[in-house]
């Protein structure tokens, strides 16, 4: 008997054990012990970890996928397919004379709503799969209303684009109902490509222009309501090419300024878009985002400076100027009410303000004869902007390549000497651009900042300076003197300052140096020329040598 109730209380234990895994806890009495419905059974202690309950009040959710690409290749060729057949079916239809145009289009609209009807129905099995219906049921609807007005004219222009319209907001619905950005791709192709297969309706560039601003907004609004940012994207290089393209097959050269104010519009537009689909999100723009509205910036630039500099050039820069002010205000303000890092917008701004400053401030505005005081003053200015901001790269990656394009430019043009004579102040500025790189170094050096640019400072303004010899003095001794002589101020300099790179960098003069006197001053001078020569090269450089050796012992 003994053993029997051991038996029993093992068993008892065991599924006491396995109730606690599966999280069951038997109702207890108020003595504490199990009620009749449960089987009294002893204490075991309970495992370290444990599973949460699985009750059916709280099932588990489950994700529904997204079709693969398998999947998504069969739907499509379904639905090809029953496209083929209804075409060979209108073709039987045609050679036996049945199928008249009027039966024609209505029979592909009827086909357009019962593809969207059965999509729709089998919307609740499987959401993804079941819009592939209804995306094709769009294209037809298209279809059937341009070949009704465009080969069959049984509509006028106004019927077709209200029907277009209608079919866009049908889309932008399924858009939402399937959750799929197909529909939304459909009705800004539909909405913009309008103008193009309706022209008798667009005659006026004003209400192309009305037209195209307001899908602009809607497409903006809808854009920020279902959460990607693709939907204005699309729209917005269909607006700015489509209408570009529009105006001008219209042969109203002559309202050029409504087409400047719809640019205009369309970047006020857009930006703001952008800025407060990061707002209202919360969600500011990453830098692979930014990357996709460069091109459109680019875009927008092109075709507005374009048409103000053939009309009015004098104020194309200015405006070019407020466009980027516009931009960064826009900026501005989406950070400051998200307080937030915004690398993305800083990417764009910066790359906007960069195109101005190269093209509109620099190429289109600047003289030819300043041009290198300009390359002269951008680089310290900028730097000087980054030090009041606490971060030398403040101005951002692509002003500091404008800066840099613009300050090579001209760097190259005085040291090579070309068309020095239409320069303004060239003797001048041969110093001054040594002059500059060499504090540039000296201030980097000190502050210990931009490193690597260290070597770059100093061998850009040892050419320099090697250069400014040349075209500043007219004789070779003189020349080769200048040249020893910045080389053992640099040694000097470097021995003062326990400055190993900057002694290390004079063999580059040197060098220079040794490579004029053999293959330039004896193949080509008088025998004093040479002899002058010789005797200045020969000192400068046993001095120099002399030095050197000091330098050696100077640590990195």
């Amino acid at each position: 008997m003994a053993e029997i109730e051991q038996r029993l209380a093992a068993i008892e234990a065991r599924l006491e054990k396995m109730e606690s895994w599966l999280g069951f806890k038997p109702e207890m009495t108020p003595e504490g012990k199990p009620s009749a419905a449960a089987p009294s059974m002893p204490q075991a202690t309970s495992p370290a970890v444990s599973k949460p309950a699985v009750t059916p009040e709280a099932p588990e959710r489950v994700e529904q996928e997204g079709p693969s690409f398998a999947t998504k290749l069969l739907g499509w060729g379904g639905a090809t397919a029953l496209v083929l057949a209804a075409s060979y079916v209108i073709k039987l239809a045609l050679v036996s004379g049945w199928l008249t145009p009027e039966r024609q289009i209505m029979l592909a609209v009827l086909s357009a709503f019962a593809m969207i009807g059965v999509g729709w129905a089998l919307r609740g099995s499987d959401r993804a799969y079941a819009g592939l219906l209804p995306a094709g049921g769009v294209v037809i609807l298209f279809l059937s209303v341009y070949g009704a007005h465009l080969y069959y004219a049984f509509i006028g222009a106004s019927a077709a684009l209200s029907a277009v319209l209608l079919i866009c907001v049908l889309s932008l619905w399924l858009c939402q109902a399937f959750q799929s950005t197909l529909y939304a791709f459909f009705a800004v192709a539909g909405t913009y490509s309008a103008p193009f297969l309706l022209h008798s309706i667009f005659l006026d560039v004003s209400d192309l222009a009305i037209y195209y601003s307001s899908w602009s907004v809607v497409f903006c609004w809808f854009s920020i309501r279902v959460g990607t940012r693709s939907v204005y994207l699309l729209a917005l290089y269909l607006a700015l090419i489509g209408f570009d393209a529009a105006w001008r097959d219209s042969g109203h050269s002559e309202q050029w300024l409504t087409a400047v104010g719809f640019q205009a519009v369309q970047l006020l537009i857009f930006a703001g878009a952008a800025a407060l689909y990061s707002v209202r999100r919360m969600m500011p723009m990453s830098e692979s985002a930014a990357t996709a509205h460069l091109p459109a910036l680019l875009i927008f630039y092109v075709l507005q400076y374009q048409l103000l500099d053939r009309h009015i050039p004098a104020y194309a820069p200015w405006v070019a100027v407020g466009s980027a002010a516009v931009l960064a205000c826009i900026y501005m303000v989406a950070q400051a009410i998200l307080r937030r890092d915004m690398p993305g917008g800083r990417m764009l701004l910066g790359a906007y303000i960069a195109l101005v400053i190269f093209h509109a401030g620099y190429l289109e505005s600047v003289p030819e004869a300043w041009m290198p005081w300009v390359g002269l003053i951008v680089l310290p200015v900028t730097a000087a902007y980054g030090m009041f901001r606490g971060k030398l790269s403040a101005a951002g990656v692509f002003v500091w390549l404008a800066v840099f394009i613009i300050f090579i430019i001209n760097y190259l043009r005085i040291v090579t000497g070309y068309d020095r004579h239409a320069v303004v102040g060239a003797d001048a500025l041969s110093v001054l651009y040594p002059a500059e790189l060499y504090g540039g170094y000296i201030w980097a050096r000190r502050a210990n900042a931009a490193k690597g640019a260290w070597p770059l400072l100093l061998f850009a303004g040892h050419l320099a300076a090697i250069a400014a010899a040349t075209h500043l003095f007219t004789g070779r001794i003189a020349v080769s003197m200048a040249w020893g002589v910045l080389a053992l101020g640099c040694l000097l300099a470097s021995l003062r300052w326990k400055d190993k790179l900057l002694g290390q960098s004079s063999l580059l003069i040197f060098a220079i140096s040794a490579g004029k006197v053999l293959f330039y001053d004896l193949g080509s001078s008088s025998p004093l020329v040479r002899i002058g020569t010789l005797i200045v090269v020969g000192i400068s450089f046993y001095i120099g040598g002399w030095l050197y050796r000091r330098i050696e012992s100077i640590p990195n």
